[in-house]
């Protein structure tokens, strides 16, 4: 199922008209507005499986009885009922785990065997996860008909030892997040399956409201996975980059042993080379410095060790047993600058060193180079043309082990129409999902109801989405970018010369973050740098002194004071000659 724009702003406008309506103070009209349960009556193929858990689902799902020492292996309990958080659609039962921390399994074989010979294989069920998922799996597995017929009686000895075809579905466990898609091809020299993983698969959605998971391979061995009707994961079954389904078609022969005669000594020794006469093998390689000369401040009659004055022999102290009790010696505090006790003369690397003489090294004309044991044609190779002309299949069933409890499966869809699939998503998932965020509004006390289509919670909805898309492809793309690192160091130059356009997105990347960081930290420095030069240009024009007309107001004031001065310094003198007279 695929869903258009216009379609999503119709879920978008819908979810706004459902919280529009509702009345936090009267539960009954909220009780009124859900949905009731209506059996889907779509048309579909004679060879198309679709179960809803209605009349009849007892006949068909039967829990494992498998047993391992004696004891039933899948202790895990299932249940057909409605759902218990944000149910959605009264009436609408679906299959659920029912004990937590417990391995669980049931199976249903199929009314036909469904072969998928040159056509499109649609795989499509809803998982709800009432009380999350921290570490367990809800996937479903597409059972191998001739597996199915061989190990089950009645379905009681479903186990993880029966064959299975394709593995879909969500699995968590602590940073680990994410959509298993894993076929099985047999190889027809060994007849055995052999199981492949999809590389760098999708996260999986971890929520308490429903999720519709879609798988769909199409002869042309393109696949795709699809959450909520929208593409997370897509590629091509032949790609390498997506699964690795071929193997060499050369081994190593184990039979093959290197010859007795072979040479792989690269170098050997000169046997003309000679030692020349005046090679001394007996220098030594340290020799005493002659030049030394003793520093006028070292006291040779200060020893550099003296015994601890405050080392006191302990009371419980036998001499006779202990003997004599000696205390503990410390550096002589004396010699704390200067040395102490004998000069020795220093010793220093000997010019004349040489040490013992080897002939020297020449490349081996006989070299032959590292041995390796020959490639012969691998005996288990087998060309895989058309991976999806999967085996037939002859039932599903669901083999978890989860640490949380009431994990529900419900509209299982497998057949070969896209088309009946995204009906079926678009009848029942929509307003399954439309419903069940409708009463998570009404739940949340917090949350004002909106009148419009333009509200802010309907916007806020819309960016939380936004968030949660935006952090699932972020994870995505470091779980790719882990595993791409991982195939460059196991087999750089056939990753690097396979798979070119992941090594130059990469490395784009990483360049574009080294220089983003540069320039950032480049741009904060020149920033502070010029808040720093402006500061001492203003601090060194702020002790320039006054300025040019300052320095005249200071000037004319200088002069009338002067003036002043001038005048009563005249006064004063008249007054002075005029009192010597009186005198």
């Amino acid at each position: 199922m695929r869903f258009s724009t216009s379609t999503g702003y119709a879920i978008l406008s819908t979810l706004a008209l459902f919280a529009s309506n509702i009345d936090a103070k009267n539960s009954n009209n909220l009780d009124n507005s859900i949905p009731v349960f209506k059996p889907y009556n779509g048309e579909l193929s004679n060879d198309s499986f679709f179960e809803q858990f209605d009349q009849g689902w007892k006949s068909r799902w039967i829990p494992s009885a498998a047993m391992k020492d004696d004891k039933l292996s899948y202790i895990g309990e299932w249940s057909v009922e409605e759902s218990i958080v944000l149910n959605g659609i009264k009436n609408d039962k679906g299959l659920v785990a029912k004990s937590e921390a417990s391995l669980h399994a049931i199976s249903a074989k199929l009314p036909n065997v469904f072969d998928n010979f040159e056509n499109t294989l649609v795989l499509q069920y809803e998982v709800k996860l009432q009380n999350s998922l921290n570490c367990g799996g809800a996937y479903i597995k597409l059972l191998s008909e001739e597996g199915l017929n061989y190990n089950l009686k009645n379905n009681l000895e479903f186990s993880d030892k029966t064959p299975y075809i394709i593995m879909f579905g969500p699995d968590k466990c602590g940073n680990e997040n994410k959509v298993h898609f894993i076929i099985k091809t047999l190889n027809p020299k060994t007849n055995e399956f052999e199981e492949h993983h999809l590389k760098s698969p999708p996260v999986a959605r971890i929520v308490q409201t429903t999720s519709l998971y879609t798988l769909i391979v199409r002869p042309d061995q393109s696949f795709e996975i699809r959450i909520n009707g929208v593409i997370v994961r897509s590629g091509n079954l032949l790609n390498s980059d997506d699964f690795q389904l071929t193997i060499p078609l050369e081994i190593i022969d184990e039979n093959d042993f290197k010859p007795k005669d072979w040479i792989d000594e690269k170098f050997i020794i000169d046997i003309n080379d000679t030692k020349p006469d005046d090679w001394d093998e007996n220098a030594p390689y340290l020799i005493l410095d002659e030049n030394a000369v003793k520093p006028d401040d070292w006291d040779e009659d200060e020893p550099e060790q003296i015994l601890d004055p405050f080392d006191i022999k302990p009371e419980d102290w036998d001499d006779e047993e202990d003997g004599d009790y000696e205390p503990n010696l410390i550096d002589n505090p004396e010699c704390e600058n200067h040395g102490c006790g004998k000069w020795i003369r220093p010793k220093i690397k000997n010019p004349a060193y040489r040490g013992k003489w080897e002939p020297k090294l020449i490349p081996n004309p006989d070299y032959k180079g590292e041995w390796e044991p020959k490639l012969i044609p691998n005996p288990d190779y087998y060309e895989i043309k058309n991976p999806s002309n999967f085996e037939p299949i002859g039932g599903l069933g669901f083999e978890i082990w989860t640490m949380e409890n009431d994990i529900m499966f419900d509209n299982i869809y497998l057949g070969h129409y896209i088309e009946e699939a995204e009906n079926i998503g678009n009848e029942t998932f929509i307003p399954k999902l439309n419903s069940e965020n409708k009463i998570a509004i009404s739940n949340d006390p917090n949350i004002e109801k909106p009148n419009s289509p333009n509200d802010p919670y309907l916007q806020s909805a819309i960016i939380s989405d936004m968030y949660e898309y935006a952090l699932d492809h972020i994870e995505k793309f470091f779980n790719d970018l882990r595993y791409y690192l991982v195939d460059t160091i196991e087999s750089p130059i056939e990753t690097l010369s396979q798979r070119p356009g992941e090594a130059f997105f990469f490395s784009s990347i990483l360049i574009g973050t080294i220089g983003s960081f540069i320039g950032f930290w480049t741009l904060v420095i020149n920033i502070s740098a010029g808040m720093l030069n402006s500061y001492f240009e203003n601090d060194k024009t702020a002790y320039a002194g006054p300025s040019t007309e300052t320095k005249k107001k200071l000037e004319e004031m200088s002069q009338k004071l002067e003036s002043i001065e001038s005048k009563q310094g005249s006064k004063d003198s008249k007054a002075n000659e005029t009192t010597a007279v009186k005198r």
